[in-house]
């Protein structure tokens, strides 16, 4: 699940660079750069919700079930 987010979110953003998967459990943690805060939520939470819909329809296939939280 880690690739997916990590993929999904690098592209979204400008610095590349920051961008920082981890997941624990089933809890997939992302850190990005304090100016692409913004793109990776989205007006009214849009994009984050789209991320976690993704990744709960993929976790769902592999029997799991992931979660998608953002650290600032």
């Amino acid at each position: 699940m880690t690739e997916l987010v990590n993929y999904i979110v690098t592209v979204l953003v400008d610095n590349k660079d920051e961008v920082s998967v981890k997941e624990d459990g089933d809890v997939i943690t992302v850190k990005v750069a304090k100016d692409d805060i913004g793109k990776i939520i989205g007006k009214q939470g849009r994009i984050i919700k789209s991320i976690r819909s993704v990744v709960k329809a993929a976790s769902a296939k592999q029997g799991r079930s992931c979660s998608v939280e953002i650290d600032e």
